[in-house]
């Protein structure tokens, strides 16, 4: 199994996060002395430019910084001779020197468990203002003058409490975890123009701990046209020993099977082609579908290699995973009215690197007996549209 990597159980500094492919299982050993290479110098002067190497060339080349990679790998955990150069009595005291770190270990699980003791307690006491504003955004309580009154005086300016009128029908608050999902800049690169409308149907997003290390985050919906699932929930487990760092470490993820509703699959896309065969010249429609993009895909976690292989764009995408998770459990559940309304992005670091991938492209390989009719029709089973082929042929 690839190796697992500390992931901090609290707010992350970052918009990264490490994962289990990209952390090695030791440090590489290093000399007490640092020596200047003997290499013999290089007379620059006598050297024509054809021969120097375009260092920014290699270093632009995937095969080659790949092998680099490689050997680098090789070497780690691999020892330079140096501790077994040192004396039996050095030696000794190393060993006792890496006793105590084990203390040291031992304590820092003790101390990870306690935090995360202390989350559980904090969560209870917050469970009944969740459960509150899940009250008053779904319609089912309105606020009291005093919560109204609160929330007056965190304005930077104080506005006039506004008063119900007779012809108010719109009940709690519309489209809430849409639109805070949509503000969060990370959160909202999920979202594609065709989840939208499944979206506005979530009426809670709440996380749990467990008893073991992990947490699950549940998705409530209300009744839908796309699946008939009521919640739909993502868990993420950690390991029981903290990592090196003194954090906790991810091991996997798990999430829901949807049930979607027939032709409401917002996670595929549907192409209609027309064969005719070379032999009988009949025709025959055929339905391929393809993986698309989709938030819901955010319930059919990815899994770490079973081998020691890199996989950089599956590190990425497991990279991006396990933030996500963070993101919902820190950021968007403890402050929803604060991305709804889009004061959380005063506070919010933004990266200007694009993180996500284009997307994969599919090829089809039709039967040797049959060829292609120059018509496709292509259709993303939840939109309800149909693209064609711009290069259709038109039939009289």
């Amino acid at each position: 199994m690839a190796e697992n990597v500390n992931i901090k159980n609290k707010r992350l500094e970052g918009l990264s996060a490490p994962t289990p492919q990209n952390t090695p299982a030791t440090s590489a050993p290093i000399g007490s002395v640092a020596r200047q290479p003997t290499v013999e110098k290089i007379d620059e002067e006598g050297a024509s430019g054809n021969d120097k190497p375009d260092v920014s060339a290699l270093a632009q080349n995937p095969a080659v910084l790949s092998m680099i990679q490689g050997k680098l790998n090789n070497l780690v955990g691999k020892s330079s001779g140096y501790i077994e150069s040192l004396p039996a009595s050095v030696r000794r005291r190393l060993l006792g020197v890496q006793g105590l770190q084990i203390d040291h270990q031992r304590l820092e699980n003790e101390f990870q468990a306690e935090i995360l003791a202390l989350e559980k307690k904090y969560l209870q006491k917050y469970q009944p203002l969740y459960d509150r504003r899940a009250a008053i955004v779904n319609g089912k309580a309105e606020p009291a003058m005093e919560e109204i009154e609160k929330g007056n005086s965190a304005q930077q300016v104080v506005l006039e409490i506004p008063e119900s009128t007779p012809d108010d029908t719109m009940k709690g608050i519309p489209e809430f975890w849409l639109t805070a999902l949509k503000n969060n800049i990370i959160l909202a690169e999920l979202i594609t123009v065709k989840d939208e409308e499944a979206l506005k149907s979530l009426v809670d997003i709440r996380c749990q701990y467990f008893d073991k290390p992990g947490f699950k985050l549940d998705f409530e919906f209300k009744q839908n046209e796309f699946f008939s699932n009521d919640i739909l929930t993502k868990t993420y487990f950690y390991q029981e020993e903290v990592g090196y760092g003194g954090d906790f470490v991810y091991s996997h993820a798990e999430g829901t099977h949807i049930n979607w509703k027939e032709g409401k699959n917002l996670a595929v896309k549907v192409e209609t082609k027309k064969q005719r065969n070379k032999n009988t010249n009949q025709t025959r429609t055929i339905k391929k579908t393809f993986p698309t993009d989709s938030f819901f895909n955010f319930f059919k976690p990815l899994q770490a290699l079973e081998s020691d292989d890199i996989d950089d764009e599956l590190d990425e995408k497991l990279e991006l995973d396990y933030q996500l998770g963070e993101d919902f459990k820190e950021k968007l559940i403890p402050r929803a009215v604060d991305w709804f309304t889009g004061a959380a992005l005063a506070y919010e670091a933004l990266d200007d690197e694009d993180d996500f991938d284009e997307d994969d492209v599919f090829e089809d390989e039709p039967d040797s007996d049959l060829e292609e009719i120059d018509e496709v029709e292509s259709e993303e089973e939840g939109s309800g549209q149909v693209k064609q082929d711009p290069n259709e042929c038109k039939q009289s």
